[in-house]
């Protein structure tokens, strides 16, 4: 009996496979790829950006989730300024930084909390009112500017000046971002309508207190808040702590009710491959070689892989609690990249990956989308933001969310 039910269990298998490879409505994860998905959930979102040569991942990627956000709320579809956002925490980070007497993090990092605070303090405008590219590029390149503000803030810091801060360093500071990236705006002209920063971002209708960050570490206590030790995380904001396998639970309810999230991950790993539409955890990694670097749009993260992993489903490792945090406490799990999960498919062979939007423009064969396992999100994820909504009644009440 049993050899009967494995016999049916493995023509089953090779049936839906066989569906996998000849239907037309099948999703590969790269031209010729070896992996076939069948899509569980895929939300809207907008057009695949391109941060180019810059650390601002954080931005593109949080703005692009809040731009299906206003789809999910009928709103339709916008394209909001990723450089309005890191034009104004290029200052507040800088006023931090000179705070803490140079001891904070300064750079062009940084984390999804800095959005809902930028958007709350200084408002938004759409990208066609404030494209940050005041240097002369049709691209964004931020080394020259990255290199500028640095130099200039350790230079207020350095006790060799005299130890006291002189009372205009802020506004040279803030005549080099504008010069490069633009005056903010203070009113102007959309689809007929005068509008401020603040007055636009209120007329989208987002309520940034609805949005959570959600992460799962055994060093602080489960169901309560923490201060997450990223660098980049400069507001020094909190994050709710959930164990891994009720994080997980979380993003799929989430997806499944409609709602994206804004996704932050470690791209370091052996088994992240953009060119090949792929972030994986394959259980046998000596076979992935890397192949020169590409540094040319973003970082190694893009460069050449070449593995049998990546020309069809291979076992992964088993990720648990433990795992993970010893990936985050020996430093193997860094805050390197924030992409957008805008869905849920299943390979050939029934392993469940997410469906992610990059900011690295259009150039792989998913045309700027990959695919990562559920292992890899389990592995590393840093922190995620989401809406409360989108959370259960249960998870909302362990965590004290109203």
């Amino acid at each position: 009996m049993k050899n009967i039910i494995r016999l049916g269990f493995a023509l089953g298998l090779f049936l839906m496979e066989n569906a996998f490879v000849n239907g037309q409505d099948t999703l590969r994860n790269k031209k010729n790829g070896g992996y076939y998905f069948t899509v569980v959930k895929d939300l809207e979102a907008t057009e695949v950006q391109n941060q180019n040569k810059t650390g601002t991942c954080w931005s593109f990627s949080a703005l692009s989730y809040f731009e299906s956000e206003l789809i999910r709320m009928g709103k339709g579809k916008v394209n909001l300024s990723e450089m309005f956002v890191v034009r104004n925490a290029y200052l507040d980070k800088a006023d931090m930084f000179v705070r803490m007497h140079g001891t904070s993090n300064f750079g062009e990092g940084g984390a999804f909390h800095d959005i809902p605070y930028v958007i709350k303090k200084y408002g938004i405008v759409p990208e066609e009112i404030y494209k940050g590219l005041n240097y002369g590029l049709p691209q964004h390149n931020h080394a020259e500017l990255e290199d500028i503000l640095s130099s200039y803030v350790k230079a207020v810091v350095d006790e060799k000046h005299g130890g006291t801060l002189t009372p205009v360093w802020k506004k040279g500071y803030t005549a080099t971002v504008d010069a490069y990236l633009g005056e903010m705006p203070k009113e102007f002209l959309y689809n007929g309508k005068s509008y401020t920063p603040k007055s636009y971002a209120e007329n989208l209708g987002l309520n940034m207190d609805d949005y959570v960050i959600l992460s799962s570490y055994n060093h602080h206590p489960f169901y309560e808040s923490f201060v997450i030790e990223l660098p980049d995380n400069w507001l020094y904001k909190t994050c709710y702590n959930l164990p891994l396998d009720e994080l997980m639970g979380a993003l799929d309810n989430a997806l499944m009710q409609g709602y994206t999230w804004a996704w932050a991950a470690d791209v370091s790993e052996k088994g992240f491959s953009f060119r090949d539409g792929l972030a994986i955890v394959p259980e046998d990694e000596s076979t992935i070689v890397k192949k020169g670097v590409d540094s040319k749009n973003y970082n190694d993260a893009g460069a050449a892989k070449i593995s049998s992993a990546f020309d069809a489903p291979v076992k992964e490792k088993t990720i648990d609690q433990k795992t993970r945090q010893e990936a985050f406490d020996n430093w193997e799990t860094t805050d390197d990249h924030g992409m957008h999960a805008t869905g849920m498919v299943k390979d050939q062979k029934g392993t469940k990956y997410y469906i992610i939007k990059n900011s690295w423009g259009t150039g792989n064969d998913c045309d700027g989308y990959l695919y990562a396992s559920e292992s890899y999100v389990r592995y590393k994820t840093t922190n995620v933001m989401v809406h409360k909504n989108a959370l259960s009644a249960e998870i909302k009440k362990k965590l004290g969310i109203k």
